[in-house]
């Protein structure tokens, strides 16, 4: 039936004109609520209003095509969970939106025990990319690398992954194994590496004597919740010597907390950490040192950082540099300090949003540029192998070895020279 085309007697409504005319008004509802919560938080102008509305418009009428054209019917929820990935996607490598069983998944690792490979991975250009393996791990132990690219996960390619989707692949059974294919900077072709999953447990910090014992050494692995206890015991070991190496190699970060009290045990008082900056009042904060210094002010401290050095690893870096009581030795740092929120939806998904950037204490913007040391000594991609190799072997088979180590050497050099410049003076 074709309905009367006269204004003044058409009053016939097809199904058709109901499914536009419904969707129209939800539309409009939709727009008008959104509009106006983004008018009344953050006091919008009336320009910027316009502008939301019209990319939200233009959000719904793809929505809308896609559903009714698309070669295949697809769920609403599959369209309006992809747009989400997508949107956050787009702003870093490190906001994400996760649905709710991924959201479990994240909050899971992230308060209790799992067994996994040992890695710091993150999503950048949908390419999946280790930050650093963490020692002592069943990564660590296979060979993986900071900068390496994983392809695929027991076969499957992970460039149209989520994150959380290439995480709950790798975990697993402890005992249980997977194979990841690797791409590698200066391999001529991607390789295969079987890795063991086992229950992660990391002893963060570890110490040695250097030097016939006069220069003590601390690799400080991850910022855990009692790597601040541990980090402590180990400083008042070695407040006699005449210097302390803190390694940070390969430390992919971990609690702010706990980067902020091991800053503080080696600090003055009353001498700034580090500080955020972001949009809301909550996310600009400063942070300061408020106790004595558990060693001597003046026994000298030397860093060993290199590009798996991020997030906590970098605040403790520009915080000990920026307050001149520690050099850097190594290679430029990998320049991840941002601060993620994880922001509960209504349906048990969520958000993990970067809300605020880290500052060292002299107003340097850590994010994406890393943090060059004071003493650059570069180690190519082999010598940088050889050296992981040479330590895992040496653990592994529980002997102690010489490793060619120029960046420890350099570290220790400068501990030498910072005593002769204080005796001397």
């Amino acid at each position: 039936m074709i309905p009367n085309k006269n204004p003044a007697t058409n009053n016939i409504i097809t199904p058709e004109t109901k499914v536009i005319l419904f969707f129209k008004l939800k539309l409009l509802l939709i727009i008008l609520f959104v509009a106006g919560f983004l008018f009344g938080i953050n006091a919008k102008t009336e320009k910027d209003v316009s502008q939301d509305i019209e990319y939200l418009g233009l959000f719904t009428q793809v929505y809308k095509i896609v559903k009714d054209y698309y070669v295949e019917p697809v769920e609403s929820k599959k369209l309006i969970q992809g747009s989400l990935k997508g949107m956050l996607s787009s702003l870093d490598p490190f906001s994400t939106y996760f649905p709710p069983d991924e959201c479990k998944e994240f909050t899971t690792e992230t308060h209790g025990e799992f067994g996994g490979l040992g890695i710091e991975i993150m999503m950048e250009n949908h390419k999946l990319i280790v930050v650093s393996p963490i020692e002592d791990t069943p990564a660590w132990k296979a060979g993986i690398k900071s900068g390496d690219i994983i392809l695929e996960i027991d076969g499957k390619a992970v460039e149209k992954m989520t994150l959380m989707q290439a995480v709950k692949l790798m975990r697993g059974k402890p005992g249980t194994k997977v194979t990841l294919t690797i791409w590698r900077k200066g391999v001529e072709k991607p390789f295969k590496i079987t890795i063991t999953r086992a229950i992660i447990k990391i002893k963060s910090v570890k110490t040695k004597e250097l030097e016939n014992g006069t220069i003590g050494y601390i690799r400080l692995t991850q910022f855990q919740e009692n790597s601040a206890e541990d980090f402590e015991n180990a400083l008042e070991k070695f407040k006699d010597k005449k210097g302390i190496i803190i390694d940070l190699r390969n430390n992919p970060g971990g609690l702010l907390t706990t980067a902020i009290a091991i800053a503080d045990m080696l600090l003055p008082e009353g001498k700034m950490i580090v500080y955020t900056k972001g949009r809301t009042p909550r996310s600009n904060e400063e942070f300061y040192s408020e106790s004595p210094p558990v060693i001597p002010e003046d026994l000298p401290v030397v860093l060993i950082v290199n590009k798996g050095s991020a997030s906590a690893s970098e605040i403790l870096t520009g915080a000990l540099r920026d307050n001149n009581r520690a050099l850097a030795v190594g290679d430029k740092t990998y320049g991840k300090a941002s601060v993620q929120t994880l922001i509960p939806l209504s349906d048990g998904s969520c958000l993990k949003l970067t809300t605020a950037h880290y500052y060292t204490p002299s107003g340097k913007l850590i994010m994406w540029k890393g943090i060059t040391p004071d003493i650059v000594v570069h180690m190519t991609e082999e010598e940088e192998r050889a050296r992981l190799k040479a330590e895992r072997d040496a653990k592994l088979k529980g002997k102690t070895q010489d490793i060619k180590d120029p960046q420890l050497d350099a570290a220790i050099n400068a501990i030498k020279i910072l005593n002769f410049a204080k005796e001397s003076f």
